[in-house]
């Protein structure tokens, strides 16, 4: 029932920077965590960015300094702001939020980083 619409992909050339968004629609239930995932080509989903209720984050380490997350709890909203972008950030990128319920995915984004 909960979608997560995602919205900010796109391409851009290294070293410059984009912005993802990502709203829960469809609930007026509070995510108890929301994140972004990416998944390269031939590659594992990771991990990337991760924000909890009540403000705590995580970070990919090859992402650390670089990316930020942010979460509107009013809104239901997270954001991902990707600055200093590499051609390794390149991949396809996907909302993540846990409710008690279980976990709900976005449909993904495509992010292409060129040299």
């Amino acid at each position: 029932q909960v979608q997560l619409v995602e919205s900010g992909g796109g391409l851009v050339q290294a070293g410059g920077s984009l912005r993802l968004s990502c709203a829960a629609r469809g609930t007026i239930f509070r995510a108890n965590a929301m994140g972004w995932y990416r998944q390269a080509p031939g590659k594992q989903r990771e991990l990337v960015a991760r924000i909890t209720s009540g403000g705590s984050t995580n970070y990919a380490d090859s992402v650390k300094g670089r990316f930020t997350i942010s979460r509107d709890n009013a809104k239901n909203t997270v954001y991902l702001q990707m600055n200093s972008l590499r051609p390794e950030d390149t991949a396809v990128y996907y909302c993540n939020a846990d409710y008690t319920s279980g976990s709900r995915w976005g449909q993904g984004t495509q992010v292409t980083v060129s040299s």
